[in-house]
């Protein structure tokens, strides 16, 4: 079954209480639950106890609304050793909160950094190692997104990773506004999509400007030459995404 959900990261400044509120008032039934630092925060241990589960579990009961998906972000494909094993334990405890929300998927990045991609991905191969059986036993499916600037920015090649895990319950989840770094500026969205197949199960939706157009000059910055990752979430139709393509695969 479809569901069509809110990430309501633009009302992280409300309690968790008024933003289920607001997401119901604006007429969704479900809710992707992003970064935000009373429950979840990028980067670090999850911020929740038993206490404000109930309080947010009511909140969503009263509201009739429910939690289609977790989106914790960890380095779990740091360089760093460190990091590394810290976002494993973070995402230890996110498995268990996403149980104890009756969540049974959670979605992700691969992370990372594009300038080190071989020593990242093979750190992510670290964690997936120790966290496969944890996600097994808990029954938790796992979607996970190619982001600008991660080890692996490129859809074919992020279909193709998740593929070698060779799970039933890891998919792949096409962004949107990333369309023009998953092919590099092309943004033949119809062929990206037939190549992910049955590994598409998770979809983001927001519009964006190719970073590629203009000779590689869209976007302007200091000092030339400089390092730089540029994407937007726009709304529908503000970008050049091509929305036909988009929403009609074959």
């Amino acid at each position: 079954m479809m569901r069509i959900a809110l990430d309501p990261y633009m009302y992280r400044h409300l309690s968790l209480g008024a933003m289920v509120d607001k997401t119901a008032e604006l007429g969704y039934h479900y809710i992707e639950l992003s970064p935000r630092e009373d429950f979840m925060p990028f980067y670090k241990y999850p911020r929740v106890d038993r206490a404000r589960i109930r309080e947010f579990r009511k909140a969503l009961s009263d509201a009739g609304v429910k939690l289609s998906s977790l989106l914790p972000l960890y380095h779990w494909a740091a360089p760093d050793e460190d990091l590394r094993i810290a976002a494993v334990r973070n995402w230890k405890r996110a498995i268990q909160v996403a149980v104890e929300m009756d969540c049974d998927l959670m979605n992700t990045e691969f992370s990372g950094q594009s300038d080190h991609a071989l020593v990242c991905e093979n750190q992510f191969m670290k964690s997936m190692d120790e966290l496969m059986p944890y996600f097994e036993r808990e029954g938790i499916r796992l979607d996970i997104q190619a982001h600008p600037y991660d080890f692996c920015e490129r859809n074919n090649e992020s279909v193709d990773i998740i593929r070698g895990l060779d799970r039933d319950w890891i998919n792949y989840l096409y962004a949107a506004p990333h369309t023009f770094f998953y092919d590099d500026g092309v943004g033949d969205i119809a062929s990206m999509l037939r190549y992910a197949g049955d590994k598409l199960t998770h979809l983001i939706i927001a519009d964006t400007y190719n970073h590629r157009a203009s000779s590689n000059l869209r976007y302007i910055v200091n000092p030339p030459g400089v390092t730089a990752t540029v994407h937007q979430h726009l709304d529908i139709g503000q970008g050049e995404v091509d929305w036909d393509a988009f929403m009609h695969r074959n």
